[in-house]
């Protein structure tokens, strides 16, 4: 059986996917539970606001209150 690494599989290294974990829970709780982005960024581990903003922005395109206003405004989210 051949053996696969983590980046064969996921297409980014673990670092990366950490990070997109981090930000994909932190748009859930911003979704639902209403927590603004500089709460939820400290929750999922982030200590710096800025940079999670700068991240985010990256993986979702837009700001995350941006990000989120747009979601809630197409009703992605009940």
């Amino acid at each position: 059986m051949r053996n696969v690494g983590f980046k064969q599989v996921t297409s980014m290294s673990p670092l990366q996917y950490q990070k997109q974990l981090r930000l994909l829970e932190a748009r859930r709780l911003m979704l639902s539970e209403n927590s603004d982005a500089a709460k939820a960024a400290y929750q999922v581990g982030y200590e710096s606001p800025s940079q999670f903003s700068r991240e985010y922005s990256r993986l979702f395109g837009a700001p995350p209150m941006r990000d989120i206003e747009r979601l809630l405004s197409i009703g992605s989210v009940s």
